[in-house]
């Protein structure tokens, strides 16, 4: 297995966090792309794992799931070096936005590329939920399907709040992976 430095890990965050517009769930295909496929440093699974422990944690998404990668990949140090490397670029361009903002707000070509790249995070927020979810189909397809309609119905007819269906879903997932996992040491 491939083992990165720490410089190779703070420029592969870095270029991901500088370039990636969205929020937390747009670099995850990024980062997946990049660590699972381009590199072989991390397993599908061993992503999916960050992933969940990201999701599930407090802040910003992207933060988390850098943090968790480094530490996955080199430890405590590798968790402060990708800390850095992906609040850096943030940091460098909202300086720079927050000196020329309102010279250029009302421009039209700003205002076009602003556009531009919500199309651009929506495609990849559709890439990050199909991959996730098609994981999750391969192994568990009765659950999965049932768990999507269930909280399409609820979110879309009944307009349930977004935050109450993940509370909803991740109590319904420990509890029937629960039961699955005492099934399995008492049978």
């Amino acid at each position: 297995m491939y083992k990165i430095s720490l410089k190779n890990l703070f420029m592969t965050f870095f270029k991901i966090n500088a370039v990636t517009f969205g929020g937390g769930y747009t670099i995850v295909t990024v980062v997946r792309d990049e660590f699972v496929d381009k590199l072989q440093i991390l397993s599908e699974d061993e992503m999916m794992d960050i992933l969940a422990l990201a999701q599930g944690g407090p802040g910003a998404m992207a933060i988390s799931t850098s943090i968790l990668t480094g530490y996955k990949l080199r430890g405590p140090l590798g968790a402060i070096t990708c800390l850095v490397a992906s609040t850096l670029p943030c940091l460098i361009i909202l300086s720079l936005v927050s000196i020329f903002y309102n010279q250029v707000k009302d421009n039209f070509y700003v205002r076009a590329a602003f556009d531009g790249i919500s199309g651009v995070i929506c495609a990849a927020l559709f890439l990050t939920v199909f991959n996730m979810g098609k994981n999750s189909y391969k192994k568990y397809p009765g659950f999965t399907l049932a768990m999507l309609v269930l909280v399409f119905i609820l979110g879309f007819f009944l307009k349930i709040k977004t935050a109450y269906l993940i509370i909803m879903c991740a109590a319904i997932g420990i509890a029937v992976f629960s039961y699955l996992d005492w099934r399995l040491k008492n049978v």
